[in-house]
């Protein structure tokens, strides 16, 4: 009910009064609701919910600015520099073993000499600060845009090299691994902050180059002087200089020697840092002008030259070992690590006596021949093990290694696989038609001159010309079983069987037993007697093919690997199956009647090979096998300051009755 209010005129609430509500206590953290931002957006249909205000893109970018601070504050807070130097300090050499376990050579790999910035000459520094890092006095140790290009490449490629200054370069060099991380770059960045503020530049700058790789086993800016150049690093002078700022960008990429296109990346590089050197004020022009002519540094030496012929084998081991181990140029020259290869020491000691009692009697028979006359060797057993190898004479003198080289034709060392394609594919006499089977007793014309035929006809060259066979010495046989046309080493059944069973089968099979592709050459009928180049390390793993039962192992030089104390994967090879067993059986028959039949007094009953003769006289064959061990022997000439052309070997390769490469094969196999 309502009246009203006496002297006021206005009316009366009769009503109860309010009481007034106590305040409630609410929990602190209610009044940061308020701060919550709305999200998704209230008032924003569809996708527009979902796009942040300008307020909330501040909100998170501050936050964000504000969290990496307070992240890489920690971070440089929490970081150390190393007291222990890696690995680059600690350096050992590399320890090679024979087969036995004992060891077989130790080569000093790393080779440095520190050398004072005061006498690293301005214009060596300029260029490698202008190939690699011209705002080097300026920056504080790292490049944000090099780290933001490796964070957004290890995101989408998996890469994080690129972009590093010359303190992150040296801390890398000295503290860290050289593994290409993520964590590993962040790690180099921080420490790159605080030894930038812990040393001088100049101190900084004399450390990267002392310690930087160079290639050729170098380490420091004094060692690679001498090893591209054989001089003191302050005897360079700019355009030397700019050479070797180009090799720190990759010593394997940009050493000219090792290949064409090496050279021209060098070239380029080269020029351009000089170009930088102008371009930042530490060249003049005029100065720039002089340097058109590239510095073609000195060829590459060898750290493992001792004049043994174990060099050839370190040398064959090293290969092999970066190639199956996946080990980079710049780990294996740190050093440290041990190889344990196949090569057995007492078979190398044999066929090194072999060859040379070999080149002696070529000394004595013609002195001026015998001074371009090679002695390639190599014995692998039939599960692909290199046991032992002849490179050369001296590998101070002459680093080409004869047993692995692919110069000279293998002649009638050949059929042997042409023979192995027959039977194992058989022959096709009609354009095709079905293939007819071959045994080591089908007929083929052994007369010496006879055409080689296609289905269609005689096979032309491209001179217009019919292609026909020969035999040594022009003899005749007649119809000749192919078993025995093997072991008599008669070449035009071969010729002509080649062209029936197909030369691509041919070169497959050669392939499958162990040749390179690379050495088979064009298929023409000559393929069949033996235009192919193998190597004596890979025909003497085609012959343990045979020896092993149709199966072939690669041939390999090393059999494991440790580093530290802990093994090294290595990539070994297995076996696989290259022709059938009772194919190889019946080319091991073949060989078998060779060998006795040339040489019936063989203690070995195992024994079997056959020699190989050139039509032009330019290489002597003999490859064979026993006790499941494979050695393969070639003698050539062939003048090395002149040109990789054989030449003719004018009779020092011996005779039929009296065979140099038969006398180092038997020799080598202990059968001698």
């Amino acid at each position: 009910m309502t009246g009203t209010a006496q002297g006021t005129g206005r009316p009366t609430d009769h009503r109860r009064p309010r009481r007034r509500r106590a305040a409630s206590k609410r929990p602190p953290w209610t009044a940061l609701r308020r701060l919550r931002p709305a999200y998704p957006r209230q008032g924003r249909t569809g996708w527009r919910r979902w796009v942040p205000s300008p307020r909330q893109s501040l909100w998170v970018a501050l936050a964000s600015v504000g969290m990496t601070g307070l992240f890489l504050g920690a971070a440089y807070a929490a970081t150390d520099v190393p007291e222990n130097l890696n690995s680059y300090a600690t350096q050992q050499d590399n320890v090679y073993f024979w087969s036995d376990g004992t060891p077989m050579a130790r080569t000093g790999w790393v080779r440095r000499q520190a050398m004072p910035l005061e006498d690293i000459p301005e214009d060596v520094r300029w260029a490698v600060l202008a190939a690699e890092n011209e705002s080097f006095y300026s920056d504080p140790g790292i490049s944000f845009k090099g780290l933001t290009r490796a964070l957004w490449r290890s995101v989408g490629e998996g890469d994080t090299e690129g972009g590093s200054t010359i303190t992150q370069q040296y801390v890398k060099n000295v503290y860290l691994t050289q593994n290409q991380t993520l964590g590993r770059k962040f790690n180099e960045a921080m420490i790159a902050l605080k030894l930038d503020n812990q040393m001088s530049k100049d101190q900084i700058l004399e450390g990267y180059l002392n310690t930087s790789w160079f290639g050729r086993g170098t380490y420091g800016i004094q060692r690679a002087a001498q090893a591209y150049y054989g001089k003191d690093v302050t005897s360079l002078n700019a355009s030397q200089a700019a050479f070797l700022a180009s090799l720190l960008k990759g010593a394997g990429l940009y050493d000219p020697t090792l290949g064409k296109a090496n050279h021209q990346r060098a070239v380029e590089r080269w020029s351009w840092t000089l170009d930088r050197m102008v371009d930042i004020g530490k060249l003049s022009p005029a100065e720039r002008a002089k340097y058109t002519t590239f510095p073609e540094p000195l060829k590459s030496a060898r750290v493992y030259d001792t004049g043994k012929q174990s060099d050839y084998l370190v040398e064959l081991a090293q290969q092999y070992a970066k190639k199956s181990a996946h080990i980079s140029d710049k780990q294996f020259d740190l050093g440290g690590y041990q190889i344990y290869t196949t090569f057995d020491r007492k078979r190398e000691a044999a066929l090194t006596d072999a060859v040379a009692k070999a080149r002696e009697r070529a000394r004595k028979d013609d002195p001026k021949a015998a001074k371009t006359v090679h002695y390639g060797a190599a014995s692998v057993a039939t599960d692909g093990r290199i046991l032992a190898v002849h490179g050369g004479p001296d590998h101070r003198t002459q680093g080409y290694n004869e047993s692995n080289a692919s110069t000279v034709q293998a002649g009638s060392a050949f059929l042997p696989f042409v023979y192995a394609a027959g039977l194992e594919h058989g022959v096709h006499k009609t354009r095709g038609g079905p293939a007819t089977p071959v045994t080591p007793q089908t007929l083929y014309d052994g007369d010496d001159g006879v055409p080689v035929t296609t289905p269609e006809g005689p096979y032309w060259d491209r001179g217009g010309k019919t292609v026909a066979a020969r035999n040594d010495g022009g003899r005749s046989y007649g119809q000749i079983a192919l078993g025995k046309a093997l072991a008599a080493s008669v070449n035009t059944p071969f010729m002509q069987l080649g062209m029936d069973t197909g030369l691509d089968k041919v070169s497959r099979t050669a392939e499958a037993a162990g040749l390179l592709a690379s050495s088979m050459g064009p298929q023409v009928p000559a393929l069949s007697v033996g235009s192919s180049t193998p190597s004596a390390i890979r025909m003497a793993s085609g012959y343990a093919t045979f020896a092993a039962a149709g199966k072939h192992t690669e041939p390999y030089s090393v059999r494991r690997i440790t580093r530290n104390g802990s093994t090294v994967r290595l990539n070994t090879p297995t076996a696989r199956r290259a022709v059938g067993a009772q194919v190889a059986e019946e080319v091991s028959q073949a060989l078998t009647d060779s060998l006795r039949a040339a040489h019936p007094t063989v203690p070995a009953l195992d024994a079997a090979g056959k020699p190989g003769t050139t039509e032009d006289d330019k290489a002597a064959w003999y490859a064979g096998t026993a006790a499941s061990v494979s050695t393969a022997v070639v003698v050539y000439r062939m003048d090395l300051a002149k040109s990789l052309e054989p030449l003719p070997l004018e009779g020092l390769a011996g005779s039929s009755a009296d065979s140099v490469p038969y006398a180092v094969w038997s020799g080598a196999m202990g059968l001698g």
